[in-house]
């Protein structure tokens, strides 16, 4: 069963990536865990990021578990 994938990468404006971890990334990532899935900056899972500041930014990578380890298996090949 596909679930997708919700995406929102960094880019070359927005290095630290665009949505504000505390604002956005946090309580998107608490439901989605909430609802059997998880979600990572690419490299750890959103929710085990330290903020340093009120208005810190991360890239996200949401979506069903299975999906997200095999988009971390990926990115960790390439």
């Amino acid at each position: 069963m596909y679930g997708g994938i919700f995406l929102y990468p960094n880019n070359a404006a927005m290095p630290n990536g665009k949505l504000r971890l505390l604002y956005e990334c946090n309580p998107a990532t608490f439901i989605m865990e909430q609802a059997g899935g998880t979600a990572t900056d690419g490299t750890q899972n959103i929710l085990d990021i330290q903020p340093q500041t009120i208005h810190d930014r991360s890239q996200i990578f949401l979506g069903a578990k299975d999906e997200i380890d095999e988009l971390l298996r990926y990115l960790k090949e390439n």
